[in-house]
């Protein structure tokens, strides 16, 4: 017997989330539009694709009875953060496995998940890299019980099933929509919300992330039944790897929020955004083309 809805609504989530045209010359030169989608406006605590790939897995785990959500991440992880914000909000205990060693004091982010309830476990990055091995995950449960298990960045069916609706509010609002990618969940989704004729660019934030393709065209069997909608990843604009950046980055993201006072930040969405550029200068863009930039948050 399903559970009763969670109450989402009463978080206020701004949806749809804005559209923001910015005036930049650097795109304008080659006539081609760009906009904002300010996905990091939907909650404080669950921006952008956090809020879209929680929402059915939190529903799916009120349903199944479970209490307790289980979930993997680095020590820099949103995900991990709007996690734990998600389990206070909707009345879940939270657990965090995090890669590699405990480093204390905390960083801000995990600060804010343990702040938010969430108990923060380490894994040895060899076994890390085994996290979703039987083995790995019946040890976890040994240790701490029956839990609902999140993946790593959120990114499973439900996940992508939830990102369409980004996808649905960009309909008729541009020709191309450009997102930052770290496990595929969120470029599963849009590009099967898109409408015909539209496309979506996925930018790779890890070093050697052209194994994305695969992981969103199994996510998009598992959720959609087949590879869905025009879209393309993009593996040459990580600018070192995950969570890596360079006095380029940092350039580029001071620069645009000088110019528009929103600073993208430097994990995914200036790599997107300076991945976007470099397209725009290359002549990837027909003039008249509109660009629909997500703003994960």
């Amino acid at each position: 017997m399903p559970h009763a809805a969670l109450p989402f609504d009463a978080l206020n989530p701004r949806l749809p989330s804005p559209l923001q045209e910015i005036e930049d010359e650097r795109w304008s030169r080659h006539g081609v539009r760009l906009l904002l989608k300010r996905d990091d406006l939907i909650h404080p605590d669950l921006p952008g694709n956090k809020w879209r790939k929680l929402r059915l897995n939190l529903q799916a785990a009120a349903d199944a009875g479970h209490g307790t959500l289980l979930t993997f991440g680095g020590a820099y992880s949103n995900h991990l953060r709007a996690t734990a914000a998600a389990g206070r909000h909707f009345g879940f205990s939270t657990i965090g496995v995090v890669r590699g060693e405990e480093h204390v004091p905390l960083n801000e982010s995990l600060a804010a998940a343990a702040a938010d309830g969430m108990r923060l476990t380490y894994l040895d990055r060899t076994t890390y890299r085994r996290k979703t091995s039987p083995d790995v995950v019946e040890a976890l449960r040994e240790r701490f019980g029956r839990f609902y298990l999140v993946p790593e960045g959120g990114s499973n069916a439900l996940a992508a099933r939830g990102c369409a609706a980004l996808g649905e509010e960009l309909r008729d609002a541009a020709d191309v929509v450009a997102v930052a990618c770290g496990t595929g969940g969120t470029l599963a989704g849009l590009a099967a919300g898109l409408a015909p004729g539209q496309r979506a660019v996925g930018f790779a934030v890890l070093k050697g992330g052209a194994f994305l393709t695969g992981d969103v065209e199994r996510l998009q069997r598992e959720a959609f039944g087949a590879r869905t909608g025009d879209w393309e990843l993009e593996d040459r604009f990580h600018f070192g790897g995950y969570a890596r950046r360079t006095p380029e980055l940092d350039a580029f993201a001071a620069d645009f929020g000088a110019r528009h006072g929103i600073v993208p930040d430097r994990v995914y969405v200036a790599k997107m955004l300076a991945g976007l550029l470099a397209l725009t200068e290359e002549g990837r863009f027909a003039r008249g083309t509109a660009l629909a930039a997500v703003v994960t948050g």
